[in-house]
């Protein structure tokens, strides 16, 4: 794998302005998935920003596109558990 390779997400989910980014990491034991949570917005001057502050509005929207990451890294682990 370079480093190219290594800076991509695994997976990506996105509902409005939030979104769920999974990370896959390889390391002695096996793949380890991190979660980033961002959330999206474009700043007085138009340009698009991103944060880890939620609002009220995006609370739920937080909530789906973690459960679509978790069940994505889930089934990941389960093909490589099943791959062995």
């Amino acid at each position: 794998m370079d480093s190219s390779e290594k800076n991509q997400p695994a997976a990506e989910f996105r509902i409005n302005g939030v979104k769920a980014v999974v990370w896959q990491n390889e390391t002695r034991n096996g793949s380890m998935f991190n979660t980033t949570l961002i959330r999206v917005y474009k700043d007085k001057d138009d340009e698009w920003q991103e944060t880890n502050s939620l609002g009220r509005d995006d609370l739920l929207a937080a909530r789906k596109v973690l459960d679509e990451a978790h069940s994505f890294i889930l089934h990941e682990e389960r093909n490589a558990r099943s791959a062995e």
